[in-house]
Parts: structure tokens; C-alpha cells; sequence
């Protein structure tokens, strides 16, 4: 069996590769011109030049191959031109879905995201069943991930594509290059960025743990089924304090209300379409952060024997990989180095 894989070069795609190679699955990954390939560089597999915008690109990259995992897509929580992320997220899912289709895959899991997901109330935990719309989502990104998944879920229905669907929560672990949002706030915090925090939580996983969830959802899930790939739910403020006993870092102390800082969300957006740069400050992050994105993954380990590590350890190996690569300004604690 060949298996297929989108997105291999980013974080959690690399982490899903490694294991299905670990496991002697033979794999062929889809990569588009350009990319940065060191998360994959060295590895015994095929690769093949394709793009989710470009249909002919994937009718060709599924042929011969037996199995597929969708992991890419388009991550960004701001963009200047919100048609991109739809032409990539939706219509590239669609378009991968029913090439597969119609080359017989035997098997599918999509990666999809917490974020097309309810919140519950007051913090307690989601799963996958709370009720949920269109006009529920914030921002292009969780649009886009919402309107990608209820295209899955309709070729499911319809045209019998079978196709497991998986809600990663925020992985955190080694080899995030870009790194991700989530990445993005270890980062921060180790380089003196972040003197402040709002009152918002996440739920952190290991990436290693959502790629093995990816894996049972093959193995176990059922088509239509989404299952929630999580770990631990933490406020923002614990995962600081978190960062801050593995570095030797102090955390910040300083709780600014979210309305503070919408004024600067705005700003920051409008010098980053005049110059044509990324602001990781944003409006639709700011609204996200009202709620404790706060979930459960209790169906994941009843029905597909997932289990996840703690956030601390997931976050010891973020820091570990980033000192290591160099994405610290100064060296972080020596025991950190020693575990």
C-alpha cells in the first residue's frame, strides 16, 4: 500500500510522515515547488512536485496510491488577500477529495481543526457534537477550515469517500520551522516578547501524539466521524508560568484586558497591508482569545485508543528543538540542555 501525504514539510505533516515511514509504510509526499523541505530531508520516500491549486498536479500525485492523509493547508490567522486561504483550504480540499475518489483510494483521513468546532460555556471543555455554524466562525482561517470540512463530510454522505475526519487542538513539540501561532508564543515568551498576556486558554497537544492520533483515525475511525486529537487545557497564564519553570524565564504578571488591545490589532493590520509584512498581532486572534478554547478528546481515546503526554513535556521538547535550532536570543536554563 502507497500512502499519499499532503503537507509533509510543515509540522504536524512531518510528524505524521516519520511514523507512517517508521511503521515501513511506503510514502509519497506531496510538495509543492519551493518548499522548505528540511522536515523531510533525509527520509526514505517519494516525493512529488504538486500544489492544492493546480487539479492536475493532484489527479497525478494520487495515482498509484492507496491511502492518503490531507494534512496541508493554509494556517495563517491574518491574511491581505483572504481569497488565497480559500483557494487553498476549500477548493484544494475538494479538488484533492474527489481526485481520490476517483482514483479508488481505499482509505482517507482529513485534518481538519478544533477551530470549525463550538466552545463551550464558561470554559468547560467542547467535544465534537456542541452545535455550530458558518456564522459562528472568526476570521478567514476557521471559515475556510469549516467550509473545507463540511465539504468532506458531504462527499462522505454523498459519493461514499471514505474519509476519517481529525480536529487537531494546538500541537507543540519539535521541528515547528515557521514556526505556528502556537509555536509562535514559546518563542516569544523565551525572547522577552511577550511582557504582558490576555486571559485567554488552549488546549496544548504533542505533536507526536496528533500524529499518532492521525494514525488510530486510520486504523479505527469511521468515515463522517470526527474525532478531537488534544491534550491539556491550560490558561495562557499557566502555559507561561509552564515556559517559564523550563527556561528559567520569568512570566509575566501583567493581565491587559482584549479591548486594550484591539486599537493596536487595527494598527498593526493596516502597516502590515501598506508594507506588505505580517503582523502576528490581529484582530480576529484578539476575538478568538475572548473564549478558553478548551476541549475534550474523550471520543478520540474511547474509539481510537488515543492518549496524549502532559503540555509540560510537549512544551520542554518546543523549547529543546528551537534552542537547538536557534531561534533564542540568549541560552535558556542548563537543565533544559540536560533533559
Amino acid at each position: 500500500m502507497t500512502t499519499l501525504i499532503t503537507g509533509a514539510t510543515g509540522f504536524l505533516g512531518s510528524a505524521v510522515l516519520r511514523l507512517l515511514v517508521a511503521e515501513g509504510r511506503e510514502v509519497c509526499a506531496l510538495v509543492r515547488k519551493g518548499s522548505d523541505s528540511r522536515n523531510i530531508d533525509g527520509l526514505d520516500i517519494e516525493r512529488v512536485t504538486g500544489d492544492l491549486t493546480d487539479g492536475a498536479s493532484l489527479k497525478a500525485a494520487v495515482k498509484g496510491c492507496d491511502a492518503l492523509y490531507h494534512v496541508a493547508a493554509d494556517y495563517r490567522l491574518w491574511i491581505p488577500k483572504p481569497k488565497e486561504i480559500y483557494d487553498i483550504n476549500v477548493d484544494g480540499t475538494r479538488n484533492l477529495m474527489r481526485a481520490a475518489g476517483e482514483a479508488g483510494m481505499a482509505r482517507i483521513v482529513y485534518t481538519s481543526s478544533v477551530a470549525v468546532l463550538g466552545l463551550g460555556k464558561d470554559g468547560t471543555p467542547a467535544d465534537e457534537d456542541l452545535p455550530v455554524g458558518l456564522g459562528d466562525m472568526t476570521g478567514h482561517y476557521k471559515r475556510s477550515k469549516y467550509l473545507a470540512e463540511e465539504a468532506v463530510r458531504e462527499m462522505v454522505s454523498n459519493d461514499g469517500l471514505p474519509a476519517v475526519i481529525v480536529n487537531p487542538t494546538a500541537p507543540i513539540g519539535a521541528r515547528d520551522i515557521k514556526p505556528t501561532p502556537t509555536g509562535r508564543i514559546t518563542v516569544d515568551f523565551v525572547n522577552g516578547r511577550m511582557p504582558a498576556y490576555v486571559d485567554t486558554g488552549l488546549n496544548l497537544v504533542h505533536v507526536d501524539d496528533c500524529a499518532q492520533g492521525h494514525l488510530l483515525a486510520f486504523e479505527h475511525g469511521k468515515p463522517g466521524e470526527r474525532y478531537i486529537l488534544g491534550g491539556e487545557n491550560l490558561s495562557l497564564r499557566d502555559i507561561l508560568l509552564t515556559l517559564g519553570r523550563i527556561t528559567g524565564r520569568p512570566a509575566p504578571g501583567v493581565r491587559l484586558p482584549n479591548r486594550m488591545l484591539l486599537p493596536f490589532a487595527y494598527a498593526a493590520e493596516g502597516w502590515a497591508r501598506l508594507s506588505g509584512t505580517e503582523t502576528r498581532l490581529t484582530v480576529d486572534s484578539l476575538r478568538m482569545a475572548r473564549k478558553r478554547m478548551f476541549f475534550s478528546s474523550a471520543k478520540a481515546a474511547r474509539d481510537l485508543g488515543f492518549s496524549s503526554r502532559s503540555a509540560e513535556e510537549a512544551l520542554t521538547d518546543a523549547v529543546r528543538w528551537f534552542a537547538e535550532n536557534g531561534y533564542f536570543k540568549s541560552p535558556v536554563s542548563a537543565a533544559i540542555q540536560s533533559k
